[in-house]
């Protein structure tokens, strides 16, 4: 164990002693010490950087069924101390909960390879470099590449220790790193836009020359997108827009949500929400996944929950909290932003499983139908009914072949819907971040135009 860990698992222990001499039933200690590097180069120029670090100690304890937390950057004994009376203190403010609890110990971790420290070793130099050579791979793919908004690195670590005094006690380090970019196309008074991102564990995998020309082909290939009539097609959603509503379902899918009558999916479990071709994961444990982890922030080991089975919903996503009230086990989703709140229920590495069907097929099979590669307002989707109603661009397809591009559509429904008509699902399944989804065929749709 490094020096680092062993001097956080004993300024948390200390604090959860304290807090047990000040009266506690139970406590829990979290602490989390963050690095963070940002940077932003436009025209091979550094725009921005940001180089950030945080660290501090977030104190949860139960007495007499009340729940109490507090928060500090001070590590010292008077700090602890401090932190310990304000917990114990904001416990009066709360009402009694028999379903509060903390997590035993009792299980063994998963071993994930989720820290590289070649993050660590690549200079700024370097890293700048590779935001530099993603802009020049998109100037180079085609001339009428006009603007590059934003051409950006990031990379972060963290060291999370949690210990609770029912015996838990457990530390993990992790990475991350990344590129995004982000550029307008332009041919005579129009102008297309385009993105692409590549997140990942792993430095060395990056690749800026591709997600240069990934953001060019985006925004080349919709110069001249012109508005449609109002059809029923079938529809293909390229893998982006696929995760982009895994973001309106995400939150329906926690017990808390569900406890509170919150979600579109509370009464639901066993039955039909998608077509058969459709199983959804949440998978803490998934290798390269950004979201991946030994344990949640409550300690509690991360694993894989099949959420939707071929079309059926299994299970919902619980912590410690929401678990006890419903009888079950936590599945490990209890997630903290960071040190300054509670474990709240929330997804690791949320995707759709890929399918067996070549991405190809999925177009031959159309004769008439829309390639969506743009959503526009999806955050007014109502994640509670699962209505939404959105902004969609992409290309047509015709008898099997993507032709024109075309915007200034909409397409509306509600999600159960949407994944009720889901008639295939590609073999290539992509990450943005924490979600994923493969290409996906929606048999029919209405899509209204001009």
């Amino acid at each position: 164990m490094l020096k680092n860990e062993e001097t956080f698992l004993t300024i948390a222990e200390n604090a959860v002693n304290k807090a047990k001499k000040m009266g506690a039933q139970q406590a829990e200690a979290y602490i989390s010490n963050t690095k963070e590097l940002s940077l932003d180069v436009r025209e091979a120029r550094v725009e921005t950087m940001k180089l950030a670090e945080e660290r501090g100690l977030g104190l949860r304890v139960i007495c007499k069924g009340r729940t109490g937390f507090s928060f500090s950057t001070d590590f010292s004994p008077q700090g602890i101390d401090d932190i310990a009376g304000q917990a114990l203190a904001n416990c009066q403010e709360t009402t009694e909960n028999s379903h509060s609890t903390l997590p035993s110990p009792g299980w063994t971790y998963p071993t994930l390879d989720i820290y590289d420290p070649a993050i660590g070793e690549a200079t700024v130099e370097q890293k700048i470099e590779m935001a530099r050579h993603m802009e020049e791979s998109a100037r180079a793919f085609d001339p009428r590449v006009k603007i590059v908004e934003s051409s950006a690195y990031q990379d972060g670590e963290a060291l999370v220790t949690v210990v609770n005094s029912l015996g838990l006690s457990a530390v993990f380090k992790g990475s991350f790193c990344g590129i995004y970019l982000a550029l307008a196309a332009g041919e005579g008074d129009e102008s297309q836009t385009g993105f692409a991102m590549d997140f990942s564990l792993k430095y060395n995998s990056l690749k800026p020359e591709d997600t240069g020309r990934e953001a060019a082909h985006r925004a080349v290939r919709m110069l001249g997108a012109r508005p449609v009539s109002t059809r029923k097609a079938s529809i293909v959603l390229d893998p982006y827009v696929a995760t982009g509503f895994l973001g309106i379902i995400s939150s329906a899918l926690t017990a808390d949500a569900v406890q509170k009558g919150r979600s579109l999916f509370a009464g639901k479990l066993g039955n039909k929400v998608a077509a058969d071709v459709v199983t959804l994961i949440d998978d803490g444990t998934l290798a390269g996944g950004i979201g991946s982890a030994p344990f949640d922030g409550e300690g509690v080991p991360t694993g894989r929950t099949v959420l939707i089975d071929r079309g059926v919903l299994q299970q919902y996503l619980y912590n410690t909290y929401t678990a006890a009230k419903d009888g079950v086990h936590s599945t490990g989703n209890g997630v903290r932003g960071s040190f300054k709140g509670t474990p709240e229920v929330g997804v690791t590495n949320l995707f759709i499983e890929a399918g067996r069907t070549p991405v190809a097929q999925l177009f031959k099979d159309v004769a008439s139908g829309l390639y969506v590669t743009e959503v526009m307002g999806m955050h007014t989707a109502n994640p509670i009914s699962g209505d939404f109603s959105v902004g969609v661009a992409g290309l047509l397809i015709e008898n099997g072949e993507i032709t024109t591009p075309v915007r200034g559509m909409a397409i509306g429904g509600n999600i159960i819907e949407l994944f009720d008509k889901i008639d295939a699902v590609g073999d290539d399944l992509q990450f943005f971040g924490s979600r994923g989804a493969p290409t996906i065929r929606v048999a029919d749709m209405m899509i209204s135009g001009q």
